[in-house]
Order: structure tokens, then sequence, then C-alpha cells
């Protein structure tokens, strides 16, 4: 089963914790057991599995990945749209992940969150897709 939504942003860049909207479309599949593929069919952003408890870790990780990518480098496709260091922090984050299902419950641990990775907004419609196999 596939299903989409979407997500708003509201900075340039930010971590969305999506976990709960995936978990629902999880519950609300037929499947028992298989794989949730999530997917974030975006250039500029990104799509991850982190801690989400402590606030701190979005900044952390936003903060790590500006430091190792600056937001304004002389990219030279930044002649275009300024938006070079969002394409490469997409690339390198990725745009899918996979969960294995057990139980009808995405697999993941305690503290752990799916979190999508704003890194070109704000935008008013990112799209996520989730796709459930049994």
């Amino acid at each position: 089963m596939q299903t989409e939504f979407r997500v708003s942003t509201s900075s340039q860049q930010e971590l969305i914790d999506i976990t709960h909207r995936v978990e629902q479309i999880v519950g609300d599949s037929s499947i028992s057991e298989g794989i949730c593929i999530v997917y974030v069919p975006h250039a500029t952003a990104g799509i991850i599995v982190n801690e989400s408890a402590d606030p701190n870790i979005k900044t952390d990780f936003l903060n790590a990945l500006n430091k190792a990518i600056p937001l304004h480098a002389n990219y030279l496709h930044d002649r275009i749209d300024m938006n070079a260091a969002a394409h490469i922090k997409s690339a390198l984050v990725g745009s899918s992940l996979t969960i294995p299902v057990k139980d009808s419950r995405l697999q993941i641990g305690t503290w752990q969150a799916i979190m999508l990775c704003e890194f070109d907004g704000p935008r008013s419609g990112r799209r996520v897709i989730v796709q459930t196999i049994s």
C-alpha cells in the first residue's frame, strides 16, 4: 500500500518529526510483518532516523552539517538559485528509509524518530511517500 502526505516547513533548515504520521499509516495498513519505505521526492530535503527526545540533537545535527557544508561557499550552482548546499546535504543525508514492520508496528528504537530534513525552506508542501510491503 502506498500513501502520501505533505509537510509544511517554516525555516530555511529544520528537522520535523513525522514518526506519528508514519506509524498511523503503518497501523492503518493491512501489513502485520514486512517493511515500510519512507521516501521524500525532493532534491533539497532528506529523511533520517535519529533521537527526538532532546531538541538539541536537531540543532546539533544542523550545526554539524552547516560546518561541513556551509550555506554559502562559492558553489557554482548558487549562480542559479542559491541552494547548492541544500542539494549537497540532501544527497548526503539521503531521500529514503527502510524500516522493518512486525506486529503492525515500526521496529524503531525507543529514542528513535523519523525526521524530515528541510534544507531549502520554508516550503508549503514537502511530499512524503510511505510504502508498506508484506
